[in-house]
């Protein structure tokens, strides 16, 4: 399958070639965000969760803003990019409280793995889906595999990681309102103001977070400048994905992240999730892997409907002459 050739002549490229390159974009994306995560972690006992918020949106802006060479950054839909910007701000805050009470990089992945699962409710009565009996059974089975992870006695079983639930709603969330915002702003722009609004919150939350020293050491702030330009490179890296591949291609890689923070974990602290919560992790992906095969079914079925009834007026316009 070939794209059209464009206006300047040139020859058309195959829709396989930009799928291939989506991939390649957004699996290195998720591998330069999980970096930055553990940089993050790493720096929190230094400067605490509103410094690094602050380091990461100063840097991390300026990174989108270079990335996208000239590009308009306003927005179009100021109230959905503000509203949607602050509440990732509160997951950014929800993770970087995670971390900095040691709770391990993979063990937070694994947590984060029900964001899908709850997209998928979220998407009923925010943009007005249908979900069949099997993806209504796997998100079941899904939230079977949280209650694995986070079962009373396990390692899991601390408030952070229900606090780091909810927030999943709240990160479930903003996807969705991602998906809105695309109708009208580009990734570039919704990633920018993203980040820049880190600093103004990280700013008001620094009296209730003050950083343990004044001024970090150097390899503290290396670590802290690394983090913003790694989190800008990485959204710039996810935009150029989700502009050259379909969602449905490129979201089973959000779940590298889980491998990511496994190995980062264990190369920098030592850190192993324990047993249950490696299992609970793999019951919550595989649901979250079916029902986005259930998506990509509904879809092809979607089409042939079309293709279907779009035959069937072309054949009743032809009866009719």
């Amino acid at each position: 399958m070939l794209r059209p050739a464009s206006s300047s002549g040139a020859p058309p490229r195959p829709v396989l070639d930009d799928a291939v390159r989506g991939i390649g974009f957004i699996a290195l994306g998720y591998v330069i965000v999980s970096c930055a995560d553990a940089a993050v972690k790493w720096a929190l006992p230094q400067v605490g969760p509103a410094a690094a918020m602050i380091w990461r949106g100063v840097f991390g802006a300026i990174a989108i803003a270079l990335l996208a060479r000239g590009a308009p950054l306003r927005p179009v839909n100021r109230r959905l990019i503000g509203g949607r910007s602050l509440l990732h701000c509160a997951v950014t805050l929800i993770f970087y409280i995670a971390w900095a009470r040691a709770m391990p990089l993979a063990d937070t992945y694994a947590v984060a793995a029900v964001a899908p699962l709850l997209m998928t409710l979220l998407a009923i009565p925010l943009l007005g889906e249908t979900v069949g009996w099997r993806r209504w059974t796997s998100t079941g089975v899904g939230f079977l595999g949280v209650l694995v992870m986070l079962q009373p006695g396990g390692a899991l079983w601390r408030w952070e990681a229900a606090m780091l639930l909810a927030g999943m709603g709240f990160l479930a969330l903003t996807r969705i309102w991602t998906r809105l915002l695309t109708r009208t702003d580009s990734p570039a722009t919704i990633a920018f103001w993203l980040l820049l609004t880190h600093i103004p919150v990280g700013l008001a939350l620094l009296p209730f977070f003050p950083p343990p020293a004044l001024l970090p050491d150097t390899r503290t702030v290396l670590a802290l400048v690394f983090l913003g330009l790694a989190n800008g490179a990485a959204h710039f890296l996810f935009a150029r994905a989700f502009a050259l591949a379909p969602v449905s291609v490129l979201a089973p890689f959000e779940y590298t992240t889980l491998v990511w923070g496994l190995l980062l974990g264990l190369a920098v602290w030592g850190e192993f999730p324990a047993a249950a919560t490696l299992a609970g992790a793999c019951i919550v992906i595989a649901a979250g892997l079916y029902n986005l095969h259930r998506e990509r079914v509904r879809a092809r079925e979607a089409r042939r409907v079309a293709r279907l009834d779009a035959a069937g007026a072309a054949a009743r316009m032809e009866a009719a002459r």
